[in-house]
Formats: C-alpha cells, structure tokens, sequence
C-alpha cells in the first residue's frame, strides 16, 4: 500500500433480502460477518467523501429470486437506511450492463471502483473484470462479500471454495482483494492498495510447491 492520488466509488451490489432467507443465501463468508462490514464500509466512505453507488438487481416477473416488488427484491436495511449518491437497478450481472454506472464514473471523475456486495462469483466478478478491463483500478473487499455453494453437470464446489478462488484470482491480477480494516486504512490515508501479478503469484505457488516437495 502507497500513497498515490486516486478518486474511489464504493459500489454497493445486490444487498438485497433474497440473499438472508431461503432464497438463494450466501454462505461464505457468513453474512453475520460480511453484512456489518458492508455497513461499515458505506460509513467510511461517507465520513471520507467517498460517493456511494447503490446497486439492486431485477429479475424477470415471477422468477423465484429477485421478483422486482417481492420482498426477497428489497435492499436490505443495512443498506436501505443508509444514504447514497447514485442508485443503479440492473438486469445482468455487471453493474456496467445496460446502465448508466461507466457515464456515471465518468462524469464523476472516478477512476478506482471498490466492490462490496454479493455474489463474489456472479455479479460482483462480473464487474471486477469488466471494470478492469475498461481501465479502472479496482478494489474487493473479501469480507463484505460472498459465495454460496453449487451443484450442476460439471460438478460440486463450496461458497468457501468459489470466494476463496475468486479472491485469488482477482488478486492476481484484475483487483486489489483488501479486508474491510484495511480498505478503509486505505481510504483514510489516501492510499493505494496493490494489485499483484499472474506470473508473480504463480512463482510463489511454484516456489512453496518445490518447498512441500
């Protein structure tokens, strides 16, 4: 972490009541944990003028999730009660998809986006990548967020598997994986969190690999 002038967004993804009952509930890291930091976060970025952008996904009428009007579609209090600068709804994964979020980010001056929110492996990979790729610096906080576990064709993972993975590999590469201590370290000292590379991270595993040999 070094200090370098960057301006951040914390967006807020899909914090909605689906994700806490039987809908589709989030698993790793417990959202007894996770939830309280994405409050926390939005408090840190408020208390630094930090702009909060909050996200809510809409899914086809009568789906079993996300039924825009159904309580399981409604932002979580933790969310709800907290105020925000932009609010997004969305249909697709990404945050950019079909929104106005990269004008918004734009006009705004933004060039760091800091993701919190859910899911780890859907909604919010999908906008770490597309974020990194259109050039901006991007943040994960690894414990304002989530997985859950699955089970189709290709096989069985965990929702520890799936977050663990995604946050190692967003690491590697696309984004800055921070704790929510030390985001919000950051954010008060102005600082930059660092982002590493794939052919560093694949020496270290190489070079621990030979070690266990």
């Amino acid at each position: 972490m070094h200090t370098q002038t960057h301006k951040r967004a914390l967006v807020v993804i899909d914090v909605q009541n689906d994700y806490f009952g039987d809908g589709l509930p989030i698993e790793y890291p417990p959202t007894s944990r996770t939830l309280p930091n994405i409050g926390r976060a939005m408090d840190a970025a408020r208390a630094a003028g930090v702009p909060v952008v909050v996200v809510q996904n809409t899914a086809r009428a009568g789906a079993p999730i996300f039924d825009k009007g159904r309580p399981g579609w409604e932002l979580h209090e933790t969310v709800a009660s907290r105020p925000r600068d932009h609010y997004i709804e969305k249909r697709l994964p990404s945050v950019f998809a079909d929104t106005d979020f990269d004008a918004w980010l734009q006009r705004n001056g933004i060039d760091t986006v800091s993701v919190v929110g859910y899911m780890t492996h859907n909604c919010d990979a999908s906008t770490v990548f597309e974020a990194a790729h259109r050039g901006y610096r991007v943040e994960f906080i690894h414990d304002a967020s989530g997985s859950l576990s699955y089970r189709n064709s290709a096989g069985s993972v965990t929702g520890e598997e799936i977050h663990r993975v995604f946050s190692v590999v967003f690491q590697s590469r696309f984004a800055a994986v921070a704790s929510t201590d030390e985001w919000i370290a950051a954010v008060d000292a102005g600082a930059t969190l660092e982002i590493d590379t794939p052919y560093a991270s694949n020496q270290r595993a190489r070079a621990r690999a030979q070690v266990a040999a």
